[in-house]
């Protein structure tokens, strides 16, 4: 894919919406489940206020139109994968419209906690139609930046056996069975994403963080890059905005 302006649409532009006037920066953090993300989008949301800028934190199934539904569907595992994909879709769609776009008109920092990336991952381990996944997300917005934070799947059960002490349903692919327990689904499903994720590094020019190691040694790594986004000067003072929920 030959690399598109930051802030184009990657292929059908929202009606009504004049990309000329976003003048805010958006910032992806990817990555596979129990990697992080999380944590460093706290951490880089509170040093990119302190330098002055307004920063909206956003992520998957957090908008006001989704958010409620996709809890329920989810307690209660009735997700089929194409209904799961058209939810999350229409959560980032509603996101887009009412959430990033003006903070991106307002001149904020958009930071969210995975991107269109992960819909198609997650589609594309459960056996769905790159293509299609594509098509559907193509009125998502190009970032200036995407970081993918990768690690191996053997870091990923570490963190979620010594950090939360179990696996997640969803997270380990339970609804389409990918192993007899927990443990061996989550193997199999977050290396499906992985695999889907580094596919798409090249396509859609991701910088790829290593995640392997400490929290510490990511997010200056991620301070490092994103300072790039900006002049030297021209800092400037204004009000903040977090994204309910957030």
């Amino acid at each position: 894919m030959a690399p598109k302006k930051p802030l184009e649409f990657y292929s059908e532009a929202l009606p009504g919406v004049d990309t000329s006037e976003l003048q805010g920066k958006l910032i992806v953090i990817e990555g596979p489940d129990a990697v992080g993300r999380t944590t460093q989008i706290v951490r880089l949301q509170e040093w990119l206020e302190h330098r002055g800028h307004a920063v909206l934190a956003t992520g998957l199934a957090r908008s006001a139109l989704a958010r409620k539904g996709i809890q329920r569907a989810k307690q209660g595992n009735t997700l089929g994968p194409i209904t799961m994909t058209l939810f999350y879709a229409t959560d980032f769609a509603d996101r887009l419209e009412n959430e990033i776009i003006p903070a991106l008109r307002a001149g904020f920092i958009v930071l969210t906690d995975r991107y269109i990336f992960s819909l198609i991952a997650r589609g594309v381990a459960r056996g769905e139609d790159r293509l299609w996944l594509e098509r559907v997300a193509g009125f998502a917005l190009v970032p200036h930046a995407i970081y993918y934070l990768k690690a191996d799947v053997s870091d990923l059960v570490s963190r979620v056996v010594f950090g939360r002490g179990r696996f997640d349903y969803w997270e380990s692919g339970m609804d389409m069975r990918f192993g007899q327990d927990m443990h061996d689904s989550f193997v199999k499903y977050q290396t499906r994403i992985i695999q889907s994720l580094d596919h798409m590094a090249k396509r859609y020019h991701f910088t790829v963080i290593d995640a392997s190691r400490g929290p510490d040694a990511i997010f200056r790594d991620l301070q490092k890059s994103i300072s790039k986004l900006f002049p030297p000067s021209g800092l400037r003072q204004t009000r903040t905005r977090r994204s309910a929920g957030a």
